[in-house]
């Protein structure tokens, strides 16, 4: 049987000391390696033309963790909490989300990858969880911290697909992120929270597997419930396979 292939997103670095180059975490690959998946990085200098073309190649999609979308993307203005924007990859992203969306194609998007998800299908963020959600816990960086560190709960609906694959209605997690969706996008829902309300995942109801998870399972496969989510990724993807 023929490992299905997933195209998992990188973005540029231009260090001080040595030369631009793309790159996403090893983490992300393992996962996907461990759910029996055969990785490929997609470096967000792809030419945005050339998206429909590259998705043609791949059965399913990871969208990574990393800095924040800039939100006039989503018809916000700036905020001084607002770090790490980088305009290259966010054209990519959306570009290439909304064609693996309009294609139904499988997709698991991790942090910001989940964010960019939502703002794709036209949701908002909030900037700042501290400043603009002051009821919220601790959710950002922790810097003492490694990033498999469990911090706080995230409770789960039972119901949603997601619940049906974690098979856990709460779970106990990492947590790296200073911003976390607002409002889910049209065909979007919110399927998971902290127990301070902030939206931990979403997922939409008319796609076969379009997924978010505002954590970072791809550092807790020691969990069986976040192997179980990538498993049941790339099992849609061999859905979709099996389909063409």
């Amino acid at each position: 049987m023929r490992k299905l292939m997933i195209g998992i997103t990188a973005w540029r670095e231009e260090p001080k000391e040595s030369s631009p180059y793309f790159l996403t975490r090893e983490k992300d690959v393992e996962a996907v390696i461990g759910a029996s998946a055969l990785p490929a990085l997609l470096p967000a200098g792809i030419p945005l033309e050339d998206i429909p073309a590259l998705v043609d190649n791949f059965d399913g999609f990871v969208f990574t963790g990393g800095g924040d979308l800039d939100p006039t993307l989503f018809g916000e203005g700036s905020h001084e909490k607002v770090e790490g924007i980088n305009p290259q990859r966010d054209a990519f992203e959306l570009a290439l989300m909304r064609e693996v969306m309009a294609r139904d194609l499988p997709l698991l998007a991790i942090c910001r990858g989940m964010q960019t998800l939502n703002v794709a299908c036209g949701g908002n963020l909030y900037l700042d969880i501290a400043s603009q959600f002051p009821q919220a816990g601790k959710h950002d960086w922790w810097d003492n911290y490694e990033r498999d560190k469990l911090v706080h709960t995230v409770n789960i609906d039972p119901k949603s697909k997601l619940g049906e694959i974690l098979k856990v209605t709460e779970a106990q997690t990492n947590s790296l992120h200073h911003q976390a969706v607002k409002e889910p996008g049209d065909g979007l829902r919110a399927v998971a929270w902290a127990e301070d309300g902030v939206i931990e995942a979403i997922e939409h109801s008319e796609k076969r597997f379009a997924i978010g998870v505002q954590w970072h399972p791809e550092w807790l496969q020691n969990q069986e419930p976040m192997r179980a989510l990538y498993r049941a990724f790339v099992e849609a993807c061999r859905e979709g396979h099996a389909r063409i």
